[in-house]
């Protein structure tokens, strides 16, 4: 093990001081008084066997009291040392500790791609750079080596927080989905008994996490290069396959750079190729597959490099509040992709279009379990939609609910309460899916099967339209051997409401991301439908 010594405390210039500080470090220090030292249990365990270099708590209390840390912080040092009878974690007799290594260069990638690295953080990363590369033994800890020790474990709980639970307050931002929570502590004292092994498993973030940050990476490296030419659209429109010529090279690099065309073809010729990665392109923005570069995906193409890194960095800080997948089933759906998925033991099993509500009515981002199908539904309308939509008509028109399959069945707040009768005509369809909650939103059939053609599908009231809702229930069912498929039909074709209910509900997560990595590697963008992209981005990155 190697450590450079350098860079390992703030230095003044003074070769004596440089000395001094050298001898502190690692040669044997001056006995601590005996008013501050406590009665330890030093004994070494399998559990807690990392280091006879040990810290007093009343240097701890100490640090606690000179860095001003905030009680949650100061409660979580507090637990860590105690825990492992104030043992050091980063630092050992034989120098740095594995997990240091390889929390340094977690630390130092995470640093590469965030917006919130602050100049402490950068001169704790550069002290311990400097140590990577020396071999040199410790023989008792000194006030240099436990402030160190200290600013490490502070570090690396403010790393947990902001690397893996986020910075920005989701409720701000319209997202009700519970934040994930994460025990920084436990953390810590899992890093240190696996000496950092196993880093790629012990991180608590999903796999939709670790892709497109890596996607991050690459684009950074694009950003760098510092040319991003715009694609003329009108001169893109006179070529054809065959041709060649700048415009082409331009068209073929961004293909590259989005991950649609190999970066082996090289040429300025408009190859076959070249359309099958417009194609792609196509896909990953969501538009119809024609093959051909229009203006909709030119503009697309276009944007800036630092839109397309911003975006990927508010999708990041999503993916840090959102729940770890469970290992049984889970219905995802994704607003601004206008899909449905559904996973099972964290793979995707099932797809669909949606249909979400329109910008003046925002399908809301919210968590819940989906407990009851119901075949062949009443659609009991909101009062919003009775009070702007149905009363104008009723009073228009005395044959407006009969005509609309519709019946009035009472009254509440001086509106009448409206629903509409189960049938082909019923604006849920022939099923619905409930996952119970305050904001009305379900999921359900439509008898509007034409919407599902169109490329941008926000339609709705709030709700949510499926594609493929027999499939859905088929799913949901199928460990149900009374529900065949053939009695699923009948249910859905009933003159009558028929309730089910889940033997286990089934986790839904309504959510918005405008940016993921998909399961072929293919980076993908969406519009910001809401605007919430907007909103993160001035709590992100409040300087730009």
């Amino acid at each position: 093990m190697k450590l450079k010594l350098r860079s390992f405390l703030p230095l003044s210039g003074s070769p004596f001081l440089f000395l001094i500080l050298l001898s502190s470090l690692f040669l044997v220090q001056c006995q601590r008084k005996e008013a501050k030292k406590i009665a330890r249990d030093i004994t070494i365990t399998p559990k807690n066997a990392v280091t006879k270099l040990l810290i007093d708590s009343m240097e701890l209390e100490k640090y606690i009291t000179d860095t001003k840390l905030e009680d949650s912080t100061a409660l979580r040092l507090r637990n860590f040392y105690n825990s492992r009878n104030f043992q050091f974690a980063w630092l050992t007799e034989k120098g740095l500790a594995e997990q240091t290594r390889v929390f340094y260069e977690l630390d130092k990638s995470y640093d590469s791609t965030a917006v919130d690295s602050t100049k402490n953080d950068r001169t704790l990363r550069n002290q311990l750079s400097g140590l990577i590369n020396k071999d040199t033994l410790i023989r008792q800890s000194s006030p240099a080596l436990v402030k160190l020790e200290l600013e490490l474990t502070q570090h690396f709980f403010s790393f947990v927080t902001n690397a893996y639970a986020g910075k920005v307050d989701p409720a701000a931002l319209q997202w009700y989905i519970p934040r994930k929570k994460i025990d920084a502590v436990a953390l810590l004292d899992s890093l240190v008994a696996k000496k950092g092994s196993g880093i790629e498993e012990w991180a608590p973030v999903n796999n939709y996490y670790k892709t497109l940050n890596k996607e991050l990476i690459r684009w950074y490296s694009i950003q760098k290069r510092g040319i991003w030419p715009q694609i003329d659209a009108a001169e893109l429109k006179k070529v054809k396959e065959g041709d060649s010529g700048l415009v082409v090279s331009r068209l073929k690099q961004r293909l590259i750079d989005f991950g649609d065309l190999s970066a082996q073809d090289t040429t300025s010729v408009y190859t076959p190729g070249v359309t099958a990665a417009i194609k792609k392109a196509q896909l990953q923005f969501g538009y119809g597959q024609t093959g051909k570069p229009d203006r909709l995906l030119l503009t697309a193409l276009n944007a800036p490099v630092e839109s397309r890194i911003q975006q990927m960095l508010i999708n990041l800080e999503r993916i840090r509040w959102s729940p770890l997948m469970p290992d049984g089933k889970l219905i995802l759906v994704n607003i601004p992709e206008y899909k449905l998925h559904v996973f099972e033991a964290k793979k995707e099993v099932l797809n669909m279009g949606i249909v979400v509500g329109k910008a003046a009515n925002k399908t809301v981002i919210f968590s819940n379990n989906l407990k009851n199908i119901v075949f062949s539904p009443y659609w009991n309308i909101p009062p919003s939609i009775v009070r702007a939509e149905i009363l104008p008509e009723m009073r228009k028109n005395r044959n407006f609910l009969a005509r609309k399959n519709m019946e009035q069945y009472g009254f509440s707040d001086g509106l009448p309460l409206i629903r509409q009768k189960p049938g082909n005509t019923n604006s849920l369809g022939r099923v619905k899916f409930l996952f119970p909650n305050s904001y009305n939103i379900y999921l359900h059939d439509t008898p509007a099967k034409s919407l599902f053609a169109e490329s941008k599908r926000a339609f709705s009231h709030g709700c949510i339209r499926l594609a493929k809702p027999k499939a859905l229930a088929e799913y949901l069912l199928a460990g149900r051997t009374e529900w065949t498929t053939d009695k699923i039909d009948k249910a859905m074709e009933s003159n009558k409401e028929i309730w089910v209910t889940m033997k286990v509900p089934v986790p839904v997560i309504i959510a918005y991301f405008t940016s993921w990595v998909d399961k072929n590697g293919l980076i993908n963008f969406r519009e910001d439908i809401y605007g919430h992209d907007q909103k993160m981005a001035e709590q992100l990155f409040p300087a730009r």
